[in-house]
């Protein structure tokens, strides 16, 4: 499998990707693909045999699989962690299950990364085996001092260790950013273990909320998928600063995909 090509820190979907049905019906394009890649990836990893490697290039096949469903994709800022020495806590808002599939093969090639994960995401049917394989830090979301006692723990053994994290302060995702509910927890890791934060900010809604399944829902490539990353921020101080210039970085970006945001 070949890894994405950034040119200049830039990636852009290029044409003629997208699959001749995919005007028809988009979902039915990418749903067979992604379920394949989903049951040959838990298969491989219930085995012990999904390493980096393999869980950058399936998350890869799982972005070729939108771009042949018409599914677009902007990626922005790359080379301001791929130059970076050293782990980083990378810190972006929350929008859909996208981002979850998708954010491996843009950093895993470039940067020995994991997640910070609902408790639920490890215990989900068939995909458990792929997170579990990765390390991952785990919360509850119901404690919130218990949450934050596992994220700094956990965060700071992986990042001594060379691994960055990824992780989503919004309590739930939504496609309506507000600063209010995005807490500061990534900036107290960064803090904590002496590293830098990235921000990031993404706009992931072709990839919508299920009627049934909230995971699972319409793709619709009417809406271009957008990954930006800005530059490394170090923690000089309390942290708060920083915390708002990456709320800052993000509703910028937010602002210019035409994104409704909060207060």
């Amino acid at each position: 499998m070949q890894f994405l090509e950034f040119t200049n820190g830039e990636y852009r979907t290029p044409d003629g990707v997208q699959s001749a049905f995919s005007s028809i019906s988009p979902s039915a394009v990418f749903y067979p693909k992604f379920w394949r890649i989903v049951w040959t990836s838990s298969s491989a990893a219930k085995r012990g045999r999904y390493g980096n490697h393999e869980w950058a290039s399936t998350s890869c096949d799982v972005m070729r699989a939108l771009e042949a469903a018409g599914v677009r994709f902007a990626i922005t800022g790359v080379d301001h962690f791929r130059s970076l020495d050293g782990p980083c806590v990378f810190i972006g808002n929350h929008m859909s299950t996208l981002e979850t599939m998708v954010l491996p093969g843009i950093i895993q090639p470039l940067k020995d990364v994991t997640f910070v994960v609902k408790q639920s995401l490890i215990d989900y049917p068939v995909f458990k085996y792929v997170m579990r394989s990765r390390d991952p830090i785990t919360v509850g979301r119901t404690n919130p001092r218990e949450d934050l006692v596992a994220v700094l723990d956990g965060g700071v053994e992986r990042l001594r260790a060379g691994r960055s994290i990824i992780i989503f302060p919004q309590t739930t995702r939504t496609h309506q950013f507000d600063p209010e509910q995005f807490n500061t927890i990534g900036v107290k890791l960064a803090k904590k273990a002496g590293v830098p934060v990235i921000p990031l900010a993404l706009k992931t809604d072709a990839w919508g909320n299920g009627r049934f399944i909230k995971d699972f829902g319409r793709i619709d490539p009417a809406r271009t998928v957008h990954f930006a990353f800005g530059a490394p921020i170090p923690i000089a101080s309390r942290g708060t600063e920083e915390h708002e210039a990456v709320i800052r970085f993000i509703k910028t970006n937010l602002d210019l995909w035409a994104i409704p945001q909060g207060s």
